[in-house]
């Protein structure tokens, strides 16, 4: 049994809230720890030690920060497998897919490792007779971070490395669901020696969150998560005068040209789709078929989905692991059956998939839905589990049309042999992230991750450039000496 704790000011605590909830592994339904909830005063006093420690840690200059990034990778590394291994465990994803969630995460770090080169700031000599104009970047104060439960340990390094490195102060709010992951990232950080006070952890629900968003010592607030709660940090944070980038829910469409390669099409759907057990916010959902690839894909793409094995990540040959709470699993099952009232096609249904050694385990299996219309409550909501909607159009323009009347756009993808239709695509695709022949158009973290429309909330996203845009405000100095 693991206890979750927080970690303010540098010291390990434990909170005192009062209400508590176990920690489940949805795999085998077993108790893997507890969760108690924090109360308003701890929340307070993790804010209050990010303020108490950001004048120090901003004046830290930015190549010694840099050499924390550097620590923090190698010592990532060395936990590796560890934090693989805790991923699924608490969400129920395969092992392969915690380790891609690690490794990314990583990846944010290693960008941030050039935190001295992405600080620069501009200036101009004689902008005006004997004036120059110098700008330079600036840390803020104190960010928070308000993170999922489908990408525990990758989604805070989404937002804690840039937002250090900058020389700002950070607090993590890790999902309740599943706070074990981000104890075992703070364990790393512990092990850095950073100044008390840079990075802290509070654990808790709504209340933790609210007290993040009004406290006054907290400058900004980054959110993933569904698109109904991110409306509610933007305008919650915003209204307490807060830079706010709250990254929102989803219904990615992928275009499937008669000229695509449909054995390859097919290869990279089932990691689109299918990955994490659909319950991450670049799943293809709406895989639209363009004239006659529509059969052709179907036929392959049933071939290769019968043949993979849904069961505990953690087992070798797992093509796909469990939904990540019983509740989870009972909205999905709703949507089927809303689906099938409407009219689709279900034609495969992994409703009654069972897994040996964990019958209590929050299982469904890969499914798929033909004959959708657009119309239909499956192809608009987002479903977040693993259901595939097929859709068919009889030309490019007619699938556009879809893509372009959908309220969310965090991403989507093409799949042709034509240059043509993909520039088309790319140019008019109102999502933010788009690959060609690609499954997952996710950047990589040097460029900036985040949707549009209401797939996202705010100005500036994560990753790359736009991160540090977000963590710093860049003042301009113009003097004249006599």
């Amino acid at each position: 049994m693991k206890i979750a704790k927080n970690y303010i000011n540098g010291e390990w605590k434990a909170p005192t809230g009062g209400h508590s909830q176990d920690i489940i592994n949805p795999a085998t339904a077993e108790v893997l720890g507890n969760v108690t909830f924090s109360s308003d005063a701890e929340v307070d006093a993790a804010a209050k030690a990010a303020r108490a420690a950001f004048p120090e840690w901003r004046a830290t200059p930015p190549v010694t920060r840099a050499r924390y990034m550097f620590k923090l990778k190698q010592a990532l590394e060395d936990r590796f497998d560890d934090a693989a291994k805790l991923c699924s465990m608490e969400v129920g994803k395969t092992l392969e897919e915690s380790r891609g969630e690690v490794r990314r995460g990583i990846e944010v770090v290693e960008v941030m490792a050039g935190i001295s080169t992405l600080m620069k700031g501009q200036s101009t000599e004689d902008i005006a007779a004997g004036l120059d104009c110098v700008t330079f970047r600036q840390p803020v104060g104190v960010f928070a971070a308000i993170a999922p439960f489908n990408f525990p340990f990758m989604v805070p390094l989404w937002f804690l490395p840039p937002a250090i490195a900058t020389g700002n102060t950070f607090i993590v709010k890790p999902s309740e669901q599943v706070p074990l992951s981000q104890q075992l990232l703070f364990e790393v950080l512990d092990e850095l020696s950073l100044p008390p006070g840079v990075v802290n952890l509070v654990n808790g629900g709504k209340d933790a969150v609210n007290g993040l968003l009004s406290h006054p010592a907290v400058n900004g607030v980054s959110f993933v998560g569904s698109t109904q709660t991110a409306k509610y940090i933007y305008s919650e944070a915003a209204r307490h005068g807060k830079r706010v980038q709250a990254l929102g829910g989803a219904k990615n469409f992928i275009l499937v040209l008669p000229d695509a390669d449909i054995p390859a099409t097919v290869n990279a759907l089932m990691g689109s789709c299918y990955g994490c057990a659909g319950q991450r916010c670049l799943a293809g959902s709406n895989i639209v078929t363009v004239g006659d690839a529509h059969d052709k894909l179907r036929d392959a793409l049933l071939e290769k989905v019968r043949a993979m094995k849904t069961g505990n990540g953690l087992t070798p040959g797992v093509g796909m692991g469990a939904i990540a709470s019983k509740a989870a699993k009972e909205r999905i099952l709703g949507m089927i059956d809303a689906g099938l009232k409407e009219g689709a096609k279900l034609v495969l249904d992994g409703r009654g998939v069972k897994v040996e050694g964990c019958p209590d385990g929050y299982y469904i299996g890969p499914c798929i839905f033909d004959d959708v219309t657009p119309s239909m409550r499956i192809a608009k909501e987002e479903i977040f589990g693993p259901v595939v909607n097929l859709l068919r159009v009889k030309d490019f323009e007619e699938g556009m049309r879809l893509v372009e009347d959908c309220h969310y756009a965090n991403a989507g993808s093409i799949f042709t042999a034509s240059g043509k239709f993909a520039r088309e695509f790319g140019y008019r695709l109102p999502a933010s992230m788009c690959g060609v022949n690609i499954g997952v158009a996710a950047p990589m973290a040097s460029f900036s991750f985040g949707g549009s429309r209401s797939s996202f909330f705010g100005d500036l996203k994560a990753h790359g450039q736009e991160s540090i845009d977000f963590y710093t405000d860049r003042k301009v100095i113009s003097s004249r000496w006599f």
